[in-house]
């Protein structure tokens, strides 16, 4: 049996590499057909595209590496059952559960792979990727936050910024408010907030600070002022994808201090946790339907078996989408918008290899 094993699990891991050898160039093709005009018109250096483009291999391949895996697993499945191999296999009393556990070792395999991708190596590849993105390809598009912020800092502090220019790091209209308890014992108010890369501080134009104290208003006012806050300047202008440049412990202190800060934004960050975990589960899904729908020799052949399987990749990709979506836009649970796709397929997956082991 062990012969058995190897032949199935060599084949399982072999074509899953061949599809994304395949797969990955024609992607890369793809995207460099429809971005090249843009690359020279903004005059992009190679060294930064070839970067881009190996960030865009990481990237590209943990967004798709489930369905990859499933058409892979179709692929030679029906080789092996057109060639009556399964067949063979089975007429030797090897139970189906049996004929599965090679799969099932090879999944393991690939989903420990892509559990540590999403946890590391995505994050960084993201982060390349989307920084030569918003660089180069969408120049006039503002990837940050920059209107009306309004953030918690902390439990006692918020801050306020109508406007705020990255390129020159200042601020209008700028708001610092300071609680304790429930009692406002400080405001500060300024036309304008500039940060100060010399010394990290930022300094503060028509500056005035409104005390409480015993129910007594105190008012300070400066022309100009230099001030240390306890944030950072990624605050007043939050960027749309941190979440997705950041290991899974970073991500973990991202979430926390974003719930602190009440940011509206959290069903976006729970989306990229949840996600890391239900990819690598989804795998296992996809190889158990993937083996029950192409085990069995079929009138058509292989053709039939990848249109069905295609037609099964393409659903979950669908039901994927629009549940991230509702979670990331409403006050839908992210934990129902992750892992429901992978319990409806879940469910069929079990009703398919019911009946495959008939």
């Amino acid at each position: 049996m062990k012969i058995l094993d190897w032949y199935i699990l060599k084949r399982y891991l072999l074509t899953f590499l061949t599809m994304l050898l395949l797969f990955v160039p024609i992607g890369i093709t793809v995207d460099l057909a429809e971005k090249v005009g843009k690359m020279l018109e903004n005059n992009a250096p190679f060294g930064e595209v070839a970067f881009y483009y190996l960030n865009f291999t990481v990237y590209f391949a943990n967004l798709l590496f489930p369905l990859f895996l499933f058409l892979s697993v179709i692929w030679f499945t029906s080789k092996l059952a057109n060639n009556t191999e399964i067949v063979a296999f089975l007429s030797s009393g090897v139970s189906f559960s049996r004929f599965l556990r090679p799969y099932m070792i090879g999944a393991t395999i690939v989903a420990g792979f892509a559990l540590f991708l999403g946890m590391y190596l995505a994050p960084i590849a993201s982060k390349g990727f989307n920084e030569f993105k918003f660089k180069y390809l969408k120049k006039h598009k503002n990837v940050q936050k920059t209107h009306d912020v309004y953030q918690q800092i902390n439990d006692n502090d918020y801050i306020y910024v109508s406007n705020f220019v990255p390129s020159n790091k200042t601020g209008m209209n700028f708001t610092y408010e300071h609680f304790e308890g429930n009692e406002l014992r400080y405001k500060i108010f300024a036309q304008n907030i500039r940060y100060n890369t010399a010394d990290s501080t930022y300094r503060l134009t028509s500056y005035v600070k409104r005390s409480f104290e015993n129910g007594i208003e105190t008012i300070e006012k400066e022309r100009k002022k230099d001030m240390d806050f306890p944030f950072e300047l990624e605050d007043l202008a939050p960027v749309e994808y941190a979440a997705e440049t950041k290991s899974y412990s970073e991500l973990l202190d991202f979430i926390a201090a974003e719930e602190r800060r009440g940011s509206p934004n959290i069903g976006r960050y729970e989306v990229v946790k949840l996600k890391k975990w239900s990819l690598p589960v989804s795998i296992y899904i996809l190889s158990i339907i993937a083996v029950a729908v192409s085990s069995v020799k079929r009138r058509g052949g292989m053709g039939v078996n990848l249109a069905f399987g295609i037609a099964i990749a393409m659903i979950y990709v669908f039901f994927d989408k629009v549940f991230g979506v509702m979670a990331e836009q409403s006050n839908f649970p992210a934990i129902i918008a992750v892992w429901f796709p992978n319990l409806i397929f879940g469910i069929l997956a079990v009703y398919l290899l019911r009946n495959a082991k008939r």
